[in-house]
């Protein structure tokens, strides 16, 4: 019989994630409905503002892709196509983190998202912005922290434990070993 690293790592990370603690399952579905509660919240309210545009904000860019940032302005049509995928992309994240539903989907597009927010204001010394952050921050900020909790959120997936990806699971099907 050969030993299998991975095949190891599978089984630990499969009986990991079968295998929730009730404590540990509350808090990873709490974090789950509050970053989807901030992304779903966030959404509606552009969406909801006629006056909110990203312009401000991508003018305001700084650090090595300012420049991809501030190019997305240019047109009016490439400004109207990123603040409606802005809009529609936070609240459609929202829902899936709040409901449980393509919850893996919504967390790889949650972690892309605020990728762009944190690569766009970097909180790098030497860089100072229009908009003045709440707090004094150097390097790690509050977009940085809740996109490692929704890297968290993706390695320790809930939805088809508490939430609407159980319609999507096998549970019909008998495991193999």
């Amino acid at each position: 019989m050969r030993f299998d690293k991975n095949d190891e790592y599978r089984k630990m990370m499969k009986s990991t994630h079968s295998n929730f603690l009730p404590l540990q399952l509350f808090f990873l579905v709490t974090l789950r409905v509050l970053i989807g509660w901030h992304f779903l919240y966030e959404g509606l309210v552009k969406l909801t503002n006629p006056d909110w545009s990203s312009v401000g904000y991508l003018l305001d860019s700084k650090g090595f892709m300012a420049g991809f940032f501030h190019s997305l302005t240019f047109k009016p049509a490439m400004l109207h196509t990123v603040d409606f995928l802005n809009e529609w992309g936070l609240i459609l994240i929202g829902l899936g983190l709040i409901l449980g539903i393509f919850t893996q989907y919504s967390t790889l597009a949650g972690i892309l998202l605020l990728a762009l927010y944190y690569l766009s204001h970097p909180p790098f010394p030497g860089l100072t912005f229009s908009v003045p952050a709440e707090g004094s921050y150097l390097i790690v900020n509050k977009t940085l922290i809740e996109m490692a909790a929704l890297i968290v959120l993706y390695l320790f997936p809930t939805g088809n434990k508490l939430g609407l990806d159980i319609l999507f699971t096998s549970t019909g099907k008998k495991k193999n070993g």
